[in-house]
Formats: structure tokens, C-alpha cells, sequence
């Protein structure tokens, strides 16, 4: 398949806030649109943030770390992986917390040494998806080097419709590793099943020309036709999307995941994190479980607390965010 994402792009596939540099007619025009914030009701001028947990289910040390962070009220949302073997504790969890906001995390990828996974569809069913290891590629380019848009789509539903089976229906999707954009074919799918099925996904706002520049500065195959598939799309959608930052310490850290928040301009953002607790088979699983278990602890800490008061942060949800589309729609 053609339109595969450079290196360089693959290296940050979820880091989509604009970090790159616009011209001053580019902010004179971004800064004239109306945010989906705004959209939503949400006040003038305001961050509105989504501090949202990726790579539930994965582990029982992500479900356990997501689970705390709910219950405290200190993060707004998180997804969970389907394929992977702790989802069911999860989905059982969410069933009886009805009032979380708790989606999937479409998955299309089986990215760590030892520890992987295949589809939920039968394989002979997606065998573009598969590889020799008959788990999910490693990788994104692995993917749309193989994986036709038909395969993608079959997957991301029988995803949808495990979690429909056990008794959940999400409250959002989003992508794991970026795969779904990384394909004009995938975005069509992950559009077309999010409208569907009613359920909004992780779609940002690509009038904003800024935005545009990012996304297509890094690799993605934003086309003009592949704009207008964005535009078509009816659910809500995100002005900003990032990641919380690494750090060499817990303390930088923090300081860069500040940093990040007075970075952002007014708008809906969803920053997505991976919080883990520490246990040694975590450290088997992945090398950036230290970034993971200083992300468990980084939102309950007082001091980040405060930053938040002080910034003016309105924080939301997907449930929040569709109420208040289902009102504007009126």
C-alpha cells in the first residue's frame, strides 16, 4: 500500500499539537475561527482540557493506575485496548461505572519485544494484519504496507462489537500508535464507523491551518481529498491533540507537562498519557515504564493541582463533550 509515514513521523505518530512554525497570516486566521469549545458552550477563551489515560487493558498495572485516577476524579477519560489480555477487567469495571467516561483504544499494532497480541476478528479474516508471529504488526508501517482499508475496518468493528457483546458500549475511540491515520483508506474507516456507530473518535479540527501544517509537516497523508473527508466528518472534534512530555526526572517531568499547558491556545485538547503502576513484570513489558509510573503518580500530585487552579483549566470528557453537541445541534 502506498503512502506509508516517514521515520521521523512514526518516531512522534502521536504528537499532534502543532509544534511547528506558522506564519503570521497562518495565527491571524487560526485565531479568527471559532474553537469547538466554543462550539460546545464551553467559555470563551478558555483551555478546555481532556486529560486522557491510553493503553488500558494492556496490563493489570494500566488498569490499576486508570482505575485510581477515575475514582479520584483526578483525569477525565481513558480507552482500552480489545485485543490484549486484561481488557475484559476492564470492560467489567466500566460496566459498573457507568458514570466514567471509558472508550477503546482501537488497536492495530503489537509493538512490544515479548509481550504481544493478535486481532479480535478471526485472522484468516484480516491476514494483512497479521504477521509471521500471527500477532498485529509491529509497527505502523507494517501495517499499511500490508493491511488494506477493507481489513482495517473489519477490525476496528469487531473491536466495537466485542466490548457491545460483553455488555459496553464506549463512549469514544481513538487509535493506538497513530495507525489510523496513517492510511488515507484507515481515516475513511475510522470516520465512517465512528458516525455510524455514533460514537465520536479522536478527530481534530483540520480547518485550523495550523493544525493542517502539523499534521502534514510530520508525514500524514493529509491530502486535500483526505481535508474533506475531515470536513464531512458530523461529530464533534478536538482543536488540539498532544501527549504528556518524557522527562530524565519525575521533577522535569512535571515542569514539561506544564510547560505543554501554557503552550496551548484556547480550544478542546485532549492530552493523552499512559499511566502505569510499578511492578517488575511492568519493567519485562516495556522500556518507558518509568515514564509510565511517574505518569500514575504525576496528576495526584498537589502541586500540579494547583498549576491547574491557577492556569484556569476547564476540564471535560467525551460525555460531557456530547451532551453539549447533542444541545448545540438543537
Amino acid at each position: 500500500m502506498k503512502s506509508v509515514l516517514t521515520s521521523t513521523a512514526l518516531a512522534a505518530v502521536v504528537i499532534l499539537l502543532c509544534a511547528s512554525v506558522v506564519t503570521g497570516q497562518q495565527v491571524a486566521n487560526s485565531d479568527q475561527r471559532m474553537t469547538w469549545a466554543e462550539k460546545l458552550n464551553f467559555p470563551k477563551g478558555k483551555k478546555v482540557v481532556m486529560l486522557h489515560a491510553d493503553d488500558i487493558g494492556m496490563c493489570k498495572e494500566a488498569n490499576i493506575a486508570a482505575i485510581d485516577y477515575l475514582k479520584s476524579g483526578k483525569i477525565q477519560s481513558a480507552a482500552v485496548m480489545m485485543p490484549c489480555q486484561y481488557a475484559p477487567d476492564m470492560i467489567e469495571w466500566a460496566k459498573k461505572n457507568k458514570k466514567e467516561d471509558i472508550g477503546l483504544h482501537l488497536t492495530l499494532t503489537s509493538e512490544w519485544k515479548t509481550y504481544r497480541w493478535g486481532p479480535v476478528s478471526p485472522q484468516q479474516t484480516v491476514a494483512g494484519l497479521i504477521d509471521s508471529d500471527n500477532k498485529l504488526w509491529r509497527d505502523v508501517p507494517g501495517v499499511v504496507t500490508h493491511a488494506s482499508g477493507v481489513e482495517v475496518e473489519r477490525e476496528i468493528r469487531a473491536q466495537i462489537e466485542k466490548s457491545i457483546q460483553m455488555g459496553y458500549r464506549p463512549d469514544h475511540i481513538d487509535t493506538h500508535m497513530g495507525t489510523l491515520y496513517a492510511h488515507a483508506d484507515y481515516i475513511k474507516a475510522f470516520f465512517i464507523v465512528a458516525q455510524e456507530y455514533n460514537i465520536p473518535a479522536n478527530v481534530i479540527d483540520v480547518s485550523d491551518p495550523e493544525v493542517l501544517a502539523g499534521f502534514r509537516k510530520m508525514g500524514y497523508p493529509i491530502t486535500d481529498e483526505v481535508v474533506k473527508l475531515f470536513d464531512s466528518y458530523k461529530l464533534p472534534k478536538l482543536d488540539f491533540f498532544s501527549s504528556a512530555p518524557n522527562g530524565s526526572t519525575y521533577e522535569e517531568k512535571v515542569e514539561n507537562f506544564k510547560t505543554l499547558i501554557r503552550s496551548l491556545k484556547p480550544g478542546l485538547t485532549e492530552i493523552i498519557f499512559h499511566p502505569s503502576v510499578e511492578t517488575e513484570n511492568l519493567k519485562t513489558i516495556t522500556n518507558s515504564w518509568q515514564q509510565r509510573v511517574w505518569e500514575a503518580k504525576m496528576f495526584s500530585d498537589p502541586e500540579l493541582t494547583e498549576f491547574f487552579i491557577a492556569e484556569g483549566i476547564v476540564f471535560t470528557n467525551w460525555n460531557d463533550i456530547m451532551k453539549r453537541f447533542g444541545k448545540s445541534s438543537r
